[in-house]
């Protein structure tokens, strides 16, 4: 492990709403359940390679505290494992917005979540691959 500081900064974090609905409107997806990632690459304004956004769907949980607690779960297990995919994605040379949308109706342990969510930001630079194949070819 490295002596890095574990640390999730503002400046990490998908805050701007012309970015946000650009995501929607042109990004890419994929669903690797619990999750689906919206993600487009674009150029930040920040010294890091990726900034997220997390959204938990308020039909499915009406009470904001779990919302919250979803979120939160969700953050800390990208802070916890990010350093291999930002190492990816500096090999690269890109910088990518990306947005995890939670879509159970059930709220998972932390336990449950952390592999998919491992194996679902490990996928952000494969599909990021495959899209420039697909526009060399064209």
């Amino acid at each position: 492990m490295q002596n890095r500081r574990l640390t999730f900064k503002k400046s990490e974090r998908l805050t701007h709403k012309t970015v946000i609905s650009s995501l929607f409107a042109e990004g890419n997806s994929f669903t690797c359940y619990p999750f689906r990632v919206v993600w487009n690459t674009v150029d930040l304004k920040t010294p890091f390679p990726a900034q997220i956004a997390v959204t938990v769907s308020k039909r499915n949980f009406k009470l904001a505290v779990t919302r919250n607690l979803l979120k939160r779960r969700i953050k800390e297990i990208y802070r916890l494992n990010k350093s291999d995919f930002y190492s990816e994605l500096q090999k690269k040379d890109i910088q990518i917005a990306f947005m995890v949308v939670y879509l159970p109706k059930k709220v998972m342990t932390t336990k449950e979540m952390t592999a998919q969510f491992k194996q679902a930001v490990e996928r952000i630079p494969k599909e990021y691959d495959k899209l420039m194949e697909r526009k060399k070819t064209r």
